[in-house]
């Protein structure tokens, strides 16, 4: 599994317009991406302009369906507009395609290569 995070500093006028464009990218990600399994969109607890995007792929086939849908990719369009920030982290092993999508989105990504140390249960991603 992959593991992402990306946050955002929204303008303060605009935060209800985000909420709008994040639950249509969320509804439409439940509705189409099956290896998509955990999607959520948290508030920073001491800075109501902060939002924070935190994503679990089942590997990284779905992270390129994720990154490259039209909704998303709609979704990242209109964040330019409503938002100045968007810091995108990456956890796991990328595949060389998966990282070619990264790239495509045009957004600075930090990715943080798995270890030697950790584990996850296989059981739980089928």
């Amino acid at each position: 599994p992959l593991y992402s995070s990306a946050a955002s500093d929204v303008y303060k006028r605009q935060i209800e317009k985000y909420l709008d464009i994040a639950d249509e990218v969320d509804k439409k990600t439940e509705e189409e991406e099956s290896g998509m399994i955990m999607h959520n969109f948290d508030s920073d607890p001491d800075n109501p302009l902060a939002f924070t995007w935190s994503e679990i792929y089942q590997n990284s086939d779905a992270l390129i369906v994720h990154f490259s849908a039209p909704y998303a990719l709609e979704y990242v369009g209109k964040h330019q507009e409503l938002a100045e920030s968007f810091d995108l982290e990456i956890y796991g092993d990328l595949s060389a395609d998966a990282i070619s999508a990264v790239e495509a989105l045009g957004l600075p990504c930090k990715h943080f290569k798995t270890t030697r140390v950790g584990f996850y249960r296989p059981e739980n991603f089928n």
